[in-house]
């Protein structure tokens, strides 16, 4: 009997580190990582937002260190029941400047760029037509953000973690941060009224 109840009991804590099953991810590069954790966060259907880097050769890359040829990341957990891979998509746009060669607002650098990472065709192919409808929208502009293949997802760890929910735990310093940067004018200027894709 004792036995049974700690196989059991060994199963329910194996079960319950397993992510949800019918869970997809995505991975975006949109500037700071903490405004596009916070961007994705409030979005129904998105059950978790890590951040980190992804793009580069260099493994196990860090915010303080080198990071050299990646990009800040978020890795998008959610349910594909709620919230699918092409309204991702469209979140994510209206969150970023497509025009910015340099970067993503005040922040600029490489790691700063932006960049959707597929992990599939069907993936490509919806970022693709997610891309071609931004760049008709705006047939004066270049849409620069780049389609790339998705590529290892090193999330922020250790003595750095303190990036993860920077902006919950932060509060005054992130709102601070992203007003000076001019995130959410430039945003506005872009796109009018937050959710108009």
């Amino acid at each position: 009997m004792q036995k049974k109840i700690s196989g059991l009991l060994l199963s329910t804590l194996l079960l319950s580190h397993i992510p949800f099953v019918n869970a997809e991810k995505a991975i975006l590069a949109g500037g700071c990582f903490w405004c596009m954790e916070s961007d994705f966060e409030k979005l129904e259907g998105v059950t978790d937002v890590i951040s980190g880097f992804s793009g580069g050769m260099l493994a196990n890359p860090t915010y303080n260190g080198n990071h050299q040829g990646h990009y800040e990341v978020v890795e998008i957990t959610y349910d594909p029941k709620v919230v699918d891979y092409q309204a991702i998509l469209e979140h994510y746009w209206v969150n970023i400047d497509p025009f910015d060669d340099r970067g993503q607002f005040c922040d600029k650098g490489e790691s700063y760029l932006s960049a959707i990472f597929v992990a599939n065709e069907e993936e490509r192919k919806i970022a693709e037509l997610s891309k071609q409808y931004v760049s008709e929208k705006f047939p004066n502009q270049t849409v620069v953000t780049p389609i790339l293949n998705s590529s290892t997802f090193y999330p922020i760890k250790g003595s750095e973690s303190y990036h993860q929910d920077y902006y919950k735990n932060n509060p005054v310093r992130y709102n601070t941060y992203r007003w000076r940067c001019g995130r959410d004018s430039r945003l506005k200027e872009i796109w009018g009224e937050p959710k108009q894709f």
